[in-house]
C-alpha cells in the first residue's frame, strides 16, 4: 500500500511540475513531512486517496510547512 501511495504521489508531482524527473519527484516525496505522516499508522493517511494525500504534499511544497 505504501509503494502505491509513493508511486502515485510522484506521478502527480510530475504531472503538476512537468520539468521534474522521476528521481526528483521521489526525492521530494521521501523527504517530505507528508510522507512521514503517511508512514505513521495513527494518521491512516495510507488508506486515503492519492489525490487527497497529494493536497497535503502540495500545501507543504507551497508554504514550506506541513498541514
Amino acid at each position: 500500500m505504501m509503494a502505491y501511495m509513493v508511486k502515485n504521489l510522484s506521478m502527480l508531482l510530475m504531472e503538476h511540475y512537468t520539468d521534474l524527473s522521476m528521481e526528483q519527484a521521489l526525492n521530494i516525496v521521501f523527504n517530505s513531512d507528508t510522507y512521514q505522516k503517511v508512514l505513521n499508522e495513527k494518521t491512516h493517511l495510507y488508506y486515503q486517496s492519492p489525490r487527497y494525500v497529494y493536497s497535503f504534499l502540495e500545501e507543504e511544497i507551497k508554504t514550506g510547512k506541513p498541514r
